[in-house]
C-alpha cells in the first residue's frame, strides 16, 4: 500500500501534468513554434519521471527493508554473513534508487544462503 501523503503528492504531479498536456494539445491546435512544444514536452517527461521515480523508491525501499529485516531474523547469529547483512542494513538509509536493486539482490542471496544453511 502506498502511504498516503505520497500517493497525495503523486496524484498533484499527474494532475498537473495533465495541464500541462492539455497545454502541448493546444500548442498543436495552434500550430506554435516547435520549440515552444519541445519544450513543453521535455517538461512533461521530466514531471513524469519524477512522479515515477517516487513511487519506485517506496516501493524498492519498502522492499528491502522487509528482506533486510526478514534476513536478520534468519541469521541464528552464527550464519557467516553477520558483517555484510549488517553493513547493507546500515547503508540503507542512504542508498539511491539505483543502488536499491543491486542490494535487494545481494540481500536475496543472503537469505537463501540462510534457507540453505537452516536446511543443512
Amino acid at each position: 500500500m502506498i502511504p498516503k501523503d505520497l500517493s497525495q503528492d503523486i496524484k498533484t504531479r499527474l494532475q498537473s501534468i495533465n495541464g500541462q498536456v492539455s497545454g502541448l494539445v493546444r500548442l498543436l491546435d495552434e500550430g506554435s513554434d516547435p520549440e515552444k512544444i519541445l519544450v513543453q514536452f521535455k517538461a512533461v517527461k521530466n514531471a513524469l519521471d519524477k512522479a515515477h521515480y517516487l513511487l519506485l523508491d517506496e516501493t524498492y525501499r519498502k522492499t528491502l527493508a522487509i528482506k533486510i529485516s526478514e534476513t536478520v531474523e534468519a541469521c541464528p547469529g552464527n550464519c557467516g554473513n553477520e558483517e555484510r547483512i549488517e553493513f547493507i542494513r546500515k547503508q540503507f538509509p542512504d542508498l539511491e534508487l539505483d543502488s536499491l536493486t543491486e542490494k535487494m539482490k545481494e540481500i536475496d542471496a543472503l537469505k537463501a544462503k540462510l534457507e540453505n544453511y537452516k536446511n543443512d
